[in-house]
């Protein structure tokens, strides 16, 4: 089975679409690729700040939940990051030149839409972890009521 391109499974566009491409998923993982190159959104001084990191997890999250949607034949829909825990990163930036994997492991699934992922960024070159986290995010049925009713 081919790997579906990534930016379809993201309900980001344009340069926020921030992941390359879509490595493996499945009904409890996903792993993504970011290449970090001159038009890479962030990049500083030859880096990106390893801040970035927690958004490469939260889109590999949502790729992951697009990815299932798509396999249910349901269109992908939006969610959000509710917040992370314990990001950890042995690096102060990812260099321009490498190539990070972002891995993503669904921990629980709610029925209400609250979910959790452990995360990680390896790079791909040297297999270290770079970073990790766990990432909690909510994803509504119907997102335009849930922010209509958050307005009220």
């Amino acid at each position: 089975m081919s790997l579906p391109d990534i930016r379809t499974l993201v309900p980001h566009s344009g340069a926020m679409s921030l992941l390359g491409r879509l490595l493996a998923a499945d009904d409890e993982t996903l792993c993504a690729e970011v290449a970090i190159g001159p038009g890479t959104l962030f990049l500083d001084g030859g880096a990106v700040g390893a801040w970035v990191g927690v958004e490469y997890m939260a889109q590999a999250v949502a790729a992951h939940a697009g990815h299932g949607a798509r396999l249910r034949g349901e269109p992908v829909r939006v969610g959000f990051l509710l917040g992370t825990r314990r990001y950890a990163c042995t690096v102060p930036a990812f260099p321009a030149g490498s190539v990070l994997h972002v891995h993503v492991q669904r921990v629980i699934q709610g029925e209400n839409g609250l979910g959790a992922y452990d995360c990680r960024i390896v790079d791909a070159a040297g297999g270290a972890e770079w970073a990790s986290a766990t990432i909690t995010v909510f994803q509504p049925d119907n997102v335009e009521e849930f922010l209509q009713r958050s307005s009220e």
